[in-house]
C-alpha cells in the first residue's frame, strides 16, 4: 500500500466565509477569504460565491503547473 503525501483537504483550499448582516436565504451576500494567500472576494449571490472558489481553484491549479515545470526545468539543468 503506498501512501499519498498530499493531504485530502491542503491548507492552500481553507477560506474564511463572512456573511454579511442583512444577507438572506434567497440574497447571500459576504466575503470569502484564502487563509493562505489573503486574497479576499466579495459576493452577491451564492453563484457569486460558488464562482469565486471556482476561480481560486484554478488559479490553484495553474500556480501548481508552473510550479511544477520550473521544478522540472532545474532538475534538468543540474544533470
Amino acid at each position: 500500500m503506498t501512501l499519498n503525501p498530499e493531504s485530502k483537504y491542503p491548507n492552500r483550499r481553507t477560506y474564511v466565509l463572512k456573511v454579511r448582516s442583512d444577507a438572506k436565504p434567497d440574497a447571500l451576500a459576504g466575503r470569502l477569504e484564502n487563509l493562505v494567500t489573503g486574497q479576499q472576494r466579495e459576493f452577491t449571490s451564492g453563484h457569486e460565491l460558488l464562482e469565486s472558489i471556482a476561480s481560486d481553484l484554478e488559479a490553484s491549479t495553474a500556480a501548481r503547473s508552473v510550479d511544477a515545470a520550473r521544478s522540472d526545468d532545474q532538475q534538468r539543468k543540474s544533470l
